[in-house]
């Protein structure tokens, strides 16, 4: 449980993205959490692979903005 809590304090996003900006996302499923690996964008209540457009088919638990280096 200490992963998962400290993984979502590095997910930190507050409320929803600005409209089509591109951010990571913290998924979730029975296995635990993990990032996908594409950046997404929250459009119209859903999250979307922003590359692709196609909907995210897994839980979001968390997003932050893009981390480079």
């Amino acid at each position: 449980m200490a992963t998962r809590e400290r993984r979502l304090a590095e997910f930190n996003g507050q409320g929803d993205p600005m409209p089509d900006q591109r951010v990571e996302v913290l998924c979730e499923d029975h296995s635990g959490t993990y990032q996908l690996p594409f950046p997404c964008k929250f459009v119209d209540g859903e999250w979307k692979n922003a590359e692709s457009g196609s909907v995210v088919e897994a839980k979001v638990i968390g997003w932050r903005l893009p981390r480079f280096g």
